[in-house]
């Protein structure tokens, strides 16, 4: 059985115009602009401009939906089953030819309200054929992760291990089953220079707790079983640079899940391929502008699909003009990336955009047979 599935975070898919007390970033330039003074005008004006950009960022959203032709989605940054819903409905539908259905997301711990979510193909299975357990609610205790450097952070062995959730998706195909482990784990970006290295306790606790919700969940078979780690892991093992080449970057904080247990098909594709975030920022110490083309959003599969795997796809077309696609082109000149034609009508410069992340699709060929 041929599937597609795919990961996508899918950046603030959210029915709110604003998150905090603190405008949006895509509407705070555009507000620091005006002299509007009276609270109740400058919000009217912002909740105007925040319908009107998200309605353009959410056609290109949809079309990179589209463009992946997915089964199964994996989906982050969501901010409720209605805006998912929503969404589907008023956008994807329109510019897809699949129809999608069977959503799942249970509210998990994000401070923001962003969630993991589930979607599938309607016509893909039965109403009664999905079954999800969360675990925003599981600690580090529980779960064995509570280590020196968690206790260290000021973190009890009681409190909630997932900055988010592992929303776990069992599917019945009839023939054949699969199950999903949904995840968006600790961001690296804490205001801070080193960033990934201040986090990276935080996240190497969840891997390593997603790790044990997998063995749990499957038992002394989950080897030969059909399961699949997808999400924004938001970490990388490797920095694609300059030239296209791959610079080593571990230890990373999800090494725990590549270490004898999952593997990720998109270390088959050529190094300069292997990216599906590009991240561009001026480094104060070192005086320069840093540019780094990462993978951050996974679909790492068990050992029994490891060797099923029919195609690997990372959809960029939704990306700003301003990232470069290949990063072995030396040119990165406005005049040049901003004249090439390889990305969706009315994408920005900077904005509007599918996302800052992109679209994952790995195909696999499910192997008949029941656990």
């Amino acid at each position: 059985m041929k599937l597609r599935i795919a990961s996508f975070n899918v950046e603030n898919l959210s029915t709110r115009w604003r998150f905090s007390e603190s405008a949006r970033a895509q509407t705070a330039a555009a507000m620091a602009m005006t002299d509007i003074v009276h609270p109740r005008e400058r919000e009217a004006i912002e909740r105007t401009m925040a319908l009107v950009l998200e309605d353009d960022k959410r056609q290109m959203t949809a079309l990179a939906l589209a463009e992946a032709k997915a089964d199964v989605l994996a989906l982050q940054e969501v901010d409720s089953l209605r805006s998912l819903e929503a969404f589907f409905a008023n956008y994807v539908h329109r510019m897809s030819d699949a129809r999608y259905g069977h959503f799942e997301l249970i509210p998990g711990n994000d401070r923001r309200g962003i969630d993991v979510a589930f979607g599938a193909r309607r016509d893909l299975l039965r109403p009664d054929a999905v079954r999800v357990t969360s675990w925003r609610e599981a600690t580090f205790a529980d779960l064995g992760v509570h280590d020196r450097d968690i206790a260290e952070l000021g973190i009890p062995a009681n409190g909630r291990v997932f900055n988010r959730d592992c929303l776990t998706v069992d599917l019945d195909f009839g023939k054949t089953t699969l199950t999903l482990f949904i995840c968006h784990l600790k961001s690296m970006n804490n205001g801070r220079d080193d960033g990934r290295k201040a986090t990276m306790p935080l996240r190497r606790a969840e891997a390593r707790a997603v790790r044990r919700i997998v063995v749990d969940h499957l038992g002394p078979e989950w080897r030969s079983m059909n399961w699949v780690i997808a999400g924004d892991l938001n970490d990388y093992r490797e920095l694609i640079g300059a030239g296209g080449e791959a610079r080593d970057m571990r230890p990373s904080g999800i090494d725990v899940l590549f270490d004898r247990f999952a593997v990720n098909p998109l270390e088959r594709l050529p190094a300069h391929e292997r990216w599906t975030h590009f991240h561009r920022a001026r480094m104060p110490d070192e005086e320069r502008i840093r540019e780094e083309h990462v993978q951050l959003d996974y679909v790492l599969l068990s050992p029994a699909l490891a060797d099923r795997v029919t195609g690997v796809e990372v959809i960029r077309r939704g990306l700003p003009y301003r990232v470069p696609l290949d990063p072995r082109d030396p040119d990165r000149s406005v005049a040049t990336l901003a004249t090439r034609a390889d990305r969706y009508p009315r994408v920005g410069w900077d904005r509007p955009k599918a996302s800052d992340h992109c679209p994952l699709v790995v195909e696999v060929d499910l192997p008949a047979g029941r656990p």
